[in-house]
C-alpha cells in the first residue's frame, strides 16, 4: 500500500489554505480515506475510502506524513564518514531536525542569505507507525509503518562553524519527504541515488549501512517514545555535495519512485 497525503491541485487556492486529505495510490489514482492510515497501523485492515478516486493530475502530493520528530542518523556509511576525515561511529549518531523542515515532493527548498554552502544528502527513510519504546530489534519491524525517501538537506559552513548540527540542518524547508509511504516495502539491497540537474552525484546500496534500521530504532527507542509518523532518516552514503538556487535536486530508490525539490534563493525581507 502506498500512503499519501494530498491538496487540490486545481483549487485555485495557496496549498496552506487547504486541508490537507490522506488518500492510498491504486492505479496512479488517489484514494482518500477517512484518516491516516498509520493511525489505522496495517495494510488495508481498517482503511476507509471517504471518496471516488482522483486522477494524480488533481492533486498536488504533499509530505506523506506529518511528524511530531524526525531523528536523523549521521556518519551511517562508512565512505560517507570518510570523505569528510571522520571514523564510523560504533553506535549510532543521532540527531533532531525540527518538523519544521519537512517538505513534500516537488516543494522548493529555501537556500538560506546567511549560508555559504548548502549540501544534498539523499537518504532512505522509516515511518513509524506505533508508539513505541524500548524496542527490542527483533521487534523493530512491527513498529514500522512503512518507507519512504528523504533528503536532508544541510547548511555545511554552519554544521561546521557551530560544532553541533542543529542550526546547519534545522532550516524550514530542509527535510523534504516523499512522495509516498511504501507500507510492503523491503528496503534490504536497494540502489540509492542523487542527482543535481540530470549529474548523479550519490550512488550507494542500503546494505551498506553501518547500523541497521532495526538497530537504529531499538537505539532510539531506549531514549525516547516514537509515535505514529515520525520519521527516521538512516544516514546518507558518500557524493554529498553543494547545490546553488536554481538546481534541482533528485533522490531516487529502487521501488520507491524519486523525491525531486528545486532550491530557491532566499526571498525573506524582499
Amino acid at each position: 500500500m502506498r500512503v499519501v497525503r494530498f491538496v487540490d491541485a486545481i483549487a485555485g487556492v495557496p496549498d496552506e489554505w487547504q486541508r490537507a486529505q490522506w488518500g492510498v495510490l491504486i492505479d496512479d489514482a488517489v484514494c482518500p480515506v477517512v484518516q491516516p492510515p498509520h493511525i489505522c497501523f496495517s495494510s488495508g485492515e481498517g482503511i476507509q475510502l471517504s471518496g471516488p478516486p482522483l486522477p494524480l493530475d488533481r492533486v498536488r502530493l504533499l509530505a506523506p506524513v506529518a511528524p511530531t520528530k524526525v531523528v536523523c542518523v549521521g556518519r551511517n556509511y562508512a565512505e560517507h564518514a570518510a570523505e569528510f576525515g571522520n571514523e564510523a561511529p560504533p553506535e549510532p549518531l543521532l540527531f533532531l531536525k525540527p518538523p519544521t523542515t519537512i517538505v513534500g515532493p516537488g516543494a522548493s527548498v529555501v537556500y538560506p542569505d546567511i549560508s555559504e554552502r548548502v549540501d544534498h544528502e539523499g537518504e532512505l527513510a522509516v515511518i513509524i507507525g506505533r508508539r513505541c519504546r524500548y524496542v527490542n530489534e527483533a521487534d523493530a519491524a512491527g513498529v514500522i509503518f512503512g518507507y519512504t525517501i528523504a533528503n536532508d538537506v544541510t547548511a555545511r559552513d554552519l554544521q561546521r562553524k557551530d560544532g553541533q548540527w542543529t542550526r546547519g540542518k534545522g532550516f524550514d524547508t530542509f527535510g523534504p519527504v516523499g512522495p509516498w509511504v511504501d507500507t510492503d516495502y523491503d528496503h534490504s539491497g536497494r540502489t540509492l541515488r542523487c542527482s543535481v540537474n540530470g549529474e548523479l552525484r550519490q550512488e550507494s546500496n542500503t546494505d551498506l549501512m553501518i547500523h541497521s534500521v532495526a538497530r537504529i530504532v531499538s537505539y532510539a527507542t531506549a531514549f525516547m517514545t516514537l509515535v505514529p509518523g515520525d520519521i527516521i532518516m538512516t544516514g546518507t552514503p558518500a557524493g554529498v555535495g553543494p547545490v546553488q538556487p536554481g538546481d534541482t535536486m533528485v533522490v531516487a530508490i529502487d521501488g520507491l519512485g524519486e523525491l525531486s525539490n528545486p532550491v530557491v534563493a532566499d526571498s525573506y525581507g524582499s
